[in-house]
């Protein structure tokens, strides 16, 4: 009989895969790559056309030999990697590292670990595709050199330990951006109005819209005040209604960045763990009379294809257990700008009849409530749009206008299944719908709020992938570990679910910016991922942009030893003394920020935490505002007082004083504006501080 080796990556995958094939089939993994870039060296071999060097990765010496033994024994092997780029690099290494023949090697791929999807892949073997190999390595070596050139310059110029990245620098740059926006946004004073009437003994609030001409926004407490005054006396009535509907479409299938998005909304799950989670739903989970089973198709996609196999279980699915009304043909689209990898599917459930409430009891909780959510959002892209009945009043008072609206749900269609976590719920208001033209109303009384404009909002994981997406920063296979490094680097922290950035992370950023600019250039980051999609149709070859990449990065490394200077700063004296051996401390740059140091290191290892002036009193007690850190790493404003004092603030005091309330004013951008919000006092920073 002849034997047949099947290589996957995963030893989870080994259990479920050798369950679906025959006694002739033998199963083992490779645990991931085999070779890569050496760690020491940056590995490429620049005199010869930038071939890479690549080396058996350490530790992987035993597993080669175990595999070369099998390899040995079997008529011919199947190289079952991962469906996707990093897939194909691993079966291509594997191929060169076990010194397999053509002739006894064919590369199999399935999108999902079930029996049917592995027997057709043995059906149907081929060739290594060198397009996803090349897309590949072009990656690895653009990454490598980004990598290896940049960050031996953070280490001099800002500390040891620092990294760049090509994907990561782009993501830190957004985040940078979008603190600078916060920090000099300036709130604007707006108000809502709403008028209580009575219709029928049975009281309906309507708000305030502007006049016929259209939208009138109230802008401060004194044109409200002359609005009421111009609208008392007047007789609420009426003025039309209009019946319509409208619906809302069923959401397309999950893939990798909605899938984390969702599951961070709805679970409160980060990138990494969503990742984690639905890679062992893919590689199986023992289910009770089905054994080991893949209840997921692939994880790492951005495609929302889906099969005709699948599309056929589901559609009798909802038929059967939710009606023939409840399914549609007409599915929605992902709209994109970029290339898609659609050689993948959506994310789906692997079975539809394996519902979530038959698994729930052995799966654990994590694993049950991503599958849940990935099966609600496939079987409810399949199902009809959801369909609202509206009514549309408008109600006159002398020449000004108020509406009032509402929405009965008449179908459910998706909603039966799925919402989304974010979902507005719909309060039906009876009272307006029975309102008519003409009627008159009775005033009760007004309620007046006060509001601020709000600055934009703090990236969240969910957000940032969302954004990176959006402008084709990345991969669904970048997205969480990318996240992931930020964060581990110290350059960026995360509170609750906010992410923000510390004083490290605006240091490297700065750096990235003034000496690699391009590099951190959102356009130019996803023309390089057009590039790589454009190797892997095979239109363009792999050195081409490598060629065209590595001497413009080579001569502005040059540039930045050159002239950056350096931006950590260690050494620089303060005015506190060693309470041990008498030195003047200075101060030193860590992970955490900056600390007074003893320069006597390593006789004397006296440390303690630096607190920089800023030259401001503080606002409550009068003492010093100096810089602080959360244990986090970021950066606020707190007196040197505290914690007996408490005062603290995300932006800089300021020494004038707000001259509408008398409180305290903060610096945003080049405004003064009062810390009381609902005081809202703006100035223009004055000449001399803004100089500064």
């Amino acid at each position: 009989m002849a034997k047949y080796l099947v290589i996957v990556e995963s030893p989870a995958k080994v259990k479920t895969i050798k369950k679906f094939l025959g006694a002739n089939y033998e199963v083992v993994a490779s645990n991931g790559h085999v070779r890569d870039l050496p760690k020491s060296t940056m590995g490429i071999d620049f005199e010869n056309d930038y071939e890479p060097k690549y080396i058996t990765i350490r530790g992987k010496g035993e597993k080669l030999a175990e595999l070369r033994r099998q390899v040995k024994n079997a008529d011919k092997v199947y190289l079952a990697t991962d469906p996707d780029r990093e897939g194909e690099a691993i079966s291509w290494h594997l191929v060169f590292s076990l010194k397999l023949d053509p002739k006894k090697t064919a590369r199999i791929s399935f999108n999902e670990i079930t029996k049917p999807a592995v027997r057709e892949a043995l059906k149907n073997p081929r060739e290594i595709d060198m397009g996803l190999v090349d897309a590949q390595q072009a990656r690895r070596v653009l990454d490598r050199m980004v990598g290896y050139s940049i960050s031996p310059l953070l280490w001099m110029k800002i500390k040891r330990g620092l990294s760049a990245g090509r994907v990561q620098s782009v993501a830190l740059r957004m985040l940078c951006d979008r603190e600078e926006e916060i920090n000099a946004f300036i709130p604007k004073e707006y108000w809502d109005m709403d008028a209580v009437l009575k219709h029928k003994n049975k009281e309906v609030t309507v708000s305030f819209y502007g006049d016929k001409n259209g939208k009138i926004e109230i802008n401060g407490k004194q044109q409200l005040d002359d609005i009421i005054k111009e609208i008392k006396g007047s007789q609420f009535e009426v003025a039309s209604v209009k019946k319509g509907s409208r619906s809302r479409k069923a959401p397309i299938p999950f893939t990798t960045s909605t899938m984390q998005q969702e599951a961070s909304k709805a679970l409160n799950f980060s990138t990494q763990k969503t990742m984690r989670v639905a890679q062992q739903l893919y590689e199986g989970v023992d289910i009770k009379g089905r054994g080991s089973i893949g209840l997921i198709t692939y994880l790492r996609t951005d495609s929302t294809r889906v099969s005709d196999t699948a599309e056929a279980q589901v559609k009798d699915y909802i038929e059967e257990n939710y009606g023939n009304d409840y399914y549609t043909t007409s599915v929605s689209a992902k709209k994109t700008g970029k290339k898609i990898q659609d050689a993948h599917e959506a994310i789906r459930p692997t079975d539809v009849t394996l519902t979530p409430e038959k698994v729930k009891d052995q799966l654990p909780r994590d694993l049950f409530r991503l599958y849940q959510l990935i099966w609600k959002r496939f079987v409810a892209s399949r199902m009809g749009t959801a369909v609202y009945e509206t009514t549309t009043v408008k109600i006159a008072s002398g020449k000004y206008l108020f509406n009032a609206s509402t929405s009965k749900l008449e179908f459910d269609g998706f909603m039966k299944v799925y919402t989304e976590a974010d979902n507005e719920k719909v309060v039906t208001n009876n009272t307006i719908t029975k309102l008519e033209k003409g009627e008159p109303l009775d005033f009760v009384k007004f309620e007046e709020n006060q509001h601020f404009t709000q600055p934009p909002a703090h990236f969240t994981e969910a957000a940032l992938v969302k954004a990176m997406e959006e402008q084709g920063i990345g991969r669904p296979s970048t997205y969480a570990p990318t996240i992931t490094t930020i964060i581990g680097r110290r350059y960026v922290t995360k509170e609750k679910k906010n992410l923000y950035v510390t004083e490290l992370g605006e240091a490297v950023n700065n750096v990235m910016k003034t000496a690699f600019s391009v590099i951190v250039d959102t356009a130019f980051t996803a023309n390089m991922e057009s590039l790589l999609d454009a190797v892997e149709e095979g239109s363009i070859e792999w050195k081409t942009v490598i060629r065209n990449f590595y001497p413009d990065l080579e001569a502005s490394v040059k540039d930045a030893e050159q002239k950056l200077e350096k931006i950590h700063i260690a050494d620089e004296e303060s005015d506190e003394i060693c309470e041990e051996c008498g030195r003047r401390m200075v101060i030193k740059y860590g992970p955490h920020g900056r600390f007074l140091a003893c320069p006597g290191f390593p006789e004397c290892r006296n440390t303690k935490p630096y607190l920089e002036k800023v030259g401001v009193p503080c606002p409550l007690c009068g003492g010093e505002v100096v810089y602080r850190m959360t244990r986090k790493g970021r950066r606020y404003y707190g007196c040197m007082n505290g914690p007996e004092c408490e005062f603290m603030s995300w932006q800089k005091p300021s020494v004038e004083k707000c001259p509408q309330c008398g409180g305290y004013m903060v610096e945003k951008g080049n405004k003064l504006v009062c810390a009381d919000q609902n005081c809202g006092y703006v100035c223009e920073l004055p000449k001399k501080e803004n100089a500064k």
